[in-house]
C-alpha cells in the first residue's frame, strides 16, 4: 500500500500548505479565486494537451473503462434524480453535484496508484482521457448554456479552454504527432504547476470558509453532500466491481483495477470548475475533503479483499 499512502499524502500535505498560506497571511481568501482561475484557465489546459496528445489511444477499448463507464453512468443518474427530487436543484447545481458524485482524480492519484499499486500506468489512462475529452466538455456545455442559439450553444465547447487542449492533444495523438522537444518544454511546465496550483486553491478555501456560512448555504446541502459521498464512495467502486466480475467475467488484476479505480476520490479539478462557474462551491468542496479523506482505508480494503 506503499504507493497508495504516498499518493495521497502528497496530496494532502499540498492543501495543508494552502491554508497555512491562508492562515499565516500570505495569502489572502480572496486570492483562492485567482489561484483557481490560473489553474482553469492555464496550467490544467497544458496538462491536458501533454496528458493526451502523449496517449496510447489503442487503450481505449480496454474492458476495464467498460465498467468505469456503467460505473459513472448509473452513480450519475442516481444522484440527478435524487437531487432534482428531493432538493429541486436547477441544471447548474446538478452538474457540480453529478460531476462530485462519479469524477474521479485519475491524474495526481490514479497515475500513482495505477503504476505502484496495480503496477500498470497505462490502466487508469483511458479513464483519463474519456473524462477529459467526453465528461469535462459535456459538463461545459450544460455550464455554459444560457439564451443562446443553437450554433452558440453548440461550438460553446470550443471556448473553453480544456476543452480545447483536450482536442488539440487528442488530434495529435490521431496523427502520431509529437510536437519538438523546445515546444513541448513550455507546456510541460506549466501543465506541472496544474496540480498543486488546484490544491493550493483548494488549502485556501478551506481557511477562508471558517466563520460565516457561504452565501450558497441553503436546505438540504449536508443530506446532498451524504448523498455525493455514498454514492462517490460506495456506490460507484460497487457499480463498478459488480460489471466486471459478473457482466464481464474479469478476475485477478484486471478485478482489482476496475474496482480500486472506481474508488478514487473526487477530483480537486470539480471544485476548480465549481470556483470558475459560482455555483455548488460549498458541495464541491465537502465531496473533495471528504471523498478524499475516505479513500485510503476504503482502497486499501479493497487492495486486501481483491489482491
Amino acid at each position: 500500500m506503499t504507493g497508495v499512502v504516498a499518493a495521497f499524502v502528497a496530496l494532502v500535505s499540498v492543501a495543508v500548505l494552502g491554508y497555512l498560506v491562508g492562515a499565516g497571511g500570505l495569502l489572502r481568501a480572496a486570492d483562492e479565486l485567482v489561484l483557481s482561475r490560473l489553474a482553469f484557465f492555464v496550467a490544467t489546459p497544458a496538462l491536458m494537451f501533454a496528458t493526451v496528445s502523449r496517449a496510447d489511444l489503442g487503450t481505449l477499448a480496454s474492458p476495464v473503462l467498460l465498467t468505469e463507464v456503467v460505473a459513472v453512468v448509473c452513480v450519475q443518474a442516481g444522484y440527478v434524480v435524487a437531487a432534482r427530487l428531493l432538493w429541486r436543484r436547477d441544471r447548474r447545481e446538478l452538474t457540480v453535484g453529478a460531476l462530485a458524485s462519479s469524477y474521479v482524480n485519475a491524474g495526481n492519484l490514479g497515475i500513482p496508484i495505477s503504476i505502484y499499486v496495480l503496477g500498470d500506468g497505462a490502466l487508469v489512462a483511458p479513464i483519463l482521457l474519456v473524462q477529459l475529452i467526453v465528461l469535462t466538455p459535456a459538463a461545459f456545455l450544460v455550464l455554459d448554456r444560457g439564451a443562446r442559439s443553437v450554433r452558440s450553444a453548440l461550438l460553446l465547447p470550443l471556448r473553453n479552454p480544456l476543452t480545447v487542449a483536450s482536442l488539440l492533444g487528442l488530434a495529435c495523438a490521431l496523427a502520431g504527432l509529437r510536437l519538438p522537444a523546445p515546444l513541448m518544454r513550455p507546456i510541460d511546465l506549466l501543465g506541472g504547476a496544474a496540480v498543486p496550483v488546484a490544491l493550493l486553491a483548494y488549502g485556501l478555501s478551506l481557511y477562508g470558509s471558517r466563520g460565516a456560512p457561504p452565501a450558497e448555504e441553503r436546505p438540504g446541502v449536508r443530506g446532498e453532500l451524504a448523498l455525493v459521498v455514498v454514492l462517490k464512495s460506495a456506490v460507484q467502486p460497487a457499480l463498478a466491481y459488480a460489471a466486471a466480475r459478473f457482466a464481464l467475467g474479469l478476475e485477478g488484476r484486471a478485478l482489482l483495477a476496475a474496482t480500486l479505480l472506481a474508488a478514487l476520490p473526487t477530483a480537486q479539478n470539480i471544485y476548480v470548475y465549481a470556483v470558475t462557474y459560482d455555483t455548488g462551491r460549498r458541495l464541491a468542496r465537502g465531496a473533495v475533503l471528504t471523498t478524499t479523506t475516505l479513500s485510503i482505508p476504503i482502497m486499501a480494503a479493497i487492495a486486501a479483499l481483491l489482491g
